[in-house]
C-alpha cells in the first residue's frame, strides 16, 4: 500500500498561532559526535567546539573546553533498547482518523528542546528559552485534551532551575510528572558520567501518578503508544517508541530562529488529536521541519 510522505513544514501562518513575543538572550549551538547526538544527555555536557550545529545556527560562543564521549548505559542500566515487535507491529497499520479529538499524554523535554544553558558551570541557573517555550507550555496545559509531563536527563536540581523558569508555581501544579535524571533506572556509575539516556515510555505508563491524569481513566483509559508524544531534540532518546516522537531541531541559543518552530508544534499536536492512533500516523507523517540559515 502507498504510504504518504512526510510533512514539510515551512514558514507559514500556523493554524494555532502564539504570540511572537521571543523573550530570550542569543547564544550559539553545541556540536554533536558520530552516532550519538550531544543532545542525547543534558547531563554534564560541557561545550567542546565553535563549528556550526546541524541545524544551521551561528558558530558558538562556548568554551572549547573538552568533553567526556557519550558512553551506551551499562546493562546494569537496561542497556540500549530497541522496539518490541508488538510495538512495531501496532504503529505499521495504516492510520485513521478519529471521529473526535481524543486524549494526548505530551512528554516534553527541556534543554535543547525548549531552552538551552550557555554557561553550565560559570552561571547554572541562567536559560536561554526557545522563542515562545512559555506559550506553548501554557497553550498544551489549557488545551483539556491534553495533558503534559516533563521528562528530562538533567539532574533534579537542573529540572527544577529549569521548570523554574519557564512555569509560574500554579502551572507546574498543573504538570502530570516532572521527572529528571534519577527516572531511567540508571546505575550509580552511569547516573555519573556522560551516559547515553532512553526515555522508554513504558515508564511513564506504569507510573500510578501519570497513569491516573488520563481523563478517562475512571473508564479504563490509559495512556500508551496510541495517545502519547515525546517532544526532544535527540531521535535517539526515543529508540525504543521511534513513532511516538517528534523530534525538533536542537535549540542553541538563536532567539531569532525560523521558522517559529513551537507553533508549528502545536499544530501537528492538533492533528495528532484527531487520529485513533498517533503512533500509525507519526510513523507515515513524521514532523519535519527546516530551520532558515
Amino acid at each position: 500500500m502507498p504510504v504518504e510522505p512526510p510533512i514539510h513544514y515551512q514558514q507559514s501562518t500556523p493554524t494555532n498561532p502564539l504570540p511572537l513575543k521571543p523573550t530570550a538572550q542569543t547564544s550559539g549551538p553545541a556540536k554533536g559526535i558520530p552516532g550519538i547526538s550531544s543532545s542525547s544527555t543534558d547531563a554534564a555536557q560541557e561545550p567542546s567546539t565553535s563549528a556550526p550545529s546541524r541545524n544551521g545556527n551561528r558558530p558558538s560562543s562556548r568554551s572549547t573546553e573538552k568533553r567526556d564521549t557519550i558512553v551506551a548505559p551499562s546493562p546494569a542500566s537496561g542497556g540500549i533498547p530497541e522496539p518490541t515487535p508488538a510495538y512495531l507491529l501496532r504503529a505499521s497499520f495504516l492510520p485513521l482518523p478519529s471521529p473526535v479529538p481524543r486524549p494526548l499524554l505530551v512528554v516534553m523535554d527541556l534543554n535543547g528542546t525548549l531552552l538551552y544553558r550557555p554557561n553550565k558551570r560559570g552561571a547554572p541557573s541562567r536559560f536561554v528559552e526557545r522563542p515562545l517555550a512559555k506559550e506553548f507550555l501554557r497553550a498544551c496545559l489549557d488545551n483539556p485534551n491534553i495533558r503534559v509531563a516533563i521528562w528530562s536527563s538533567a539532574r533534579p536540581e537542573n529540572v527544577g532551575r529549569m521548570c523554574a523558569q519557564l512555569l509560574s508555581p500554579q502551572d507546574l501544579a498543573r504538570v502530570v510528572a516532572v521527572w529528571g535524571r534519577d527516572r531511567f533506572g540508571l546505575s550509580q556509575d552511569d547516573y555519573n558520567r556522560r551516559t547515553q539516556c532512553y526515555k522508554r515510555l513504558t515508564r511513564l505508563w506504569s507510573d500510578p501518578a501519570v497513569s491516573a491524569s488520563h481523563p478517562e481513566a475512571s473508564l479504563g483509559s490509559v495512556w500508551n503508544q496510541g495517545n502519547t508524544v515525546l517532544i526532544d531534540d535527540s531521535p535517539e532518546k526515543a529508540r525504543s517508541e521511534p513513532h511516538n516522537a517528534v523530534t525538533l531541531p536542537e535549540f542553541t541559543g538563536n532567539v531569532n530562529e525560523r521558522p517559529h518552530i513551537l507553533s508549528l508544534v502545536l499544530d501537528y499536536l492538533d492533528q495528532l488529536a484527531w487520529q485513533m492512533d498517533i503512533s500509525t500516523y507519526i510513523r507515515v507523517r513524521p514532523f519535519t521541519v527546516q530551520v532558515e540559515q
